[in-house]
């Protein structure tokens, strides 16, 4: 039996992501990401305008008159969402925790899918595969998933999106669309995600706070790592610290981003004290213009 506060959390995740699927991004969507191919359906009389290139000879010497081959478009997908439940996403110093976002980010993508008639998959991860749903359709199957997001309690507390990555090269034998949620608070990620990238459309999604680039001068505070335990000092009164430490956030997001340039990896930037709607549609666009 499912307690009534976590239907709850869903059904309003699902009114939010599926009003903004309805009214945004439906359309985009569809248009960004098209089927594997093209399938053959059917042969029928040549028309002023066809293709020439489409005609069917053999069809054509039997009866006599040009005939050219009729295509659709293959248009399911498998849609595969790389969820990373590390300890560093239940961190939010805003509205948000970064894990709330990914769910809701989670939530619109697999309801953008289902509208489309493609199949929707799991996978989530710490420094171990903690979860594994197979992609399939329809509604209960994605409220299912967003469950699964927010409420799914994690053994590890790590990081390693290059096993994460690895896993899914085994398990995903289909060509997909990769959806990888993740801070991005790792290493060694590069490669795997050069190889997996190489069958299937990886986009790399990463979801920060604000607190993780930038500090207010509030004095001495105590922080602690929230995947290592580690707990340090810090003096947010030191101009050096604050300056020091904004450039080195800085430094980390230009090197991510440089490393998925290299490896042709798309990216998405989302930050908790601000809308994902933005980033998202300016990402649809920039496919679609490109594809």
């Amino acid at each position: 039996m499912i307690p009534k506060e976590i239907l709850k959390k869903v059904r309003h995740i699902e009114i939010r992501t599926k009003r903004l699927v309805n009214d945004l991004f439906s359309g985009e969507y569809h248009s960004t990401f098209k089927g594997q191919g093209m399938e053959f359906e059917e042969v029928r009389e040549y028309q002023p305008g066809d293709d020439i290139r489409l005609i069917d000879w053999n069809v054509t010497a039997r009866t006599g008159f040009p005939h050219v081959k009729k295509f659709r478009e293959e248009r399911e997908l498998s849609i595969v969402l790389l969820v990373d439940a590390s300890s560093s996403g239940r961190f939010g110093t805003r509205d948000r925790f970064k894990s709330e976002v990914a769910a809701e980010l989670g939530a619109l993508l697999a309801f953008s899918a289902i509208k489309n008639n493609d199949k929707v998959g799991l996978i989530i991860y710490t420094d171990r595969i903690e979860k594994f749903v197979p992609p399939k359709k329809g509604r209960s199957h994605v409220l299912r998933l967003i469950r699964e997001i927010i409420f799914f309690e994690p053994e590890g507390v790590g990081t390693d999106t290059g096993l994460a990555l690895e896993y899914l090269s085994k398990v995903i034998k289909r060509k997909s669309v990769v959806f990888l949620i993740s801070d991005f608070l790792c290493e060694d990620f590069v490669r795997p995600m050069q190889v997996a990238n190489k069958k299937h459309d990886v986009i790399a999604i990463k979801i920060s706070d604000p607190r993780e680039a930038t500090f207010e001068n509030v004095g001495l505070i105590e922080l602690e790592d929230t995947e290592t335990g580690e707990v340090v000092m810090i003096n947010t009164g030191s101009r050096e610290f604050r300056r020091e430490f904004a450039a080195r956030a800085d430094e980390d997001l230009q090197n991510l981003q440089r490393n998925f340039k290299l490896i042709n990896t798309d990216f998405i930037n989302i930050r908790t004290d601000q809308s994902y709607i933005a980033p998202l549609a300016n990402f649809f666009k920039m496919r679609e213009k490109r594809h």
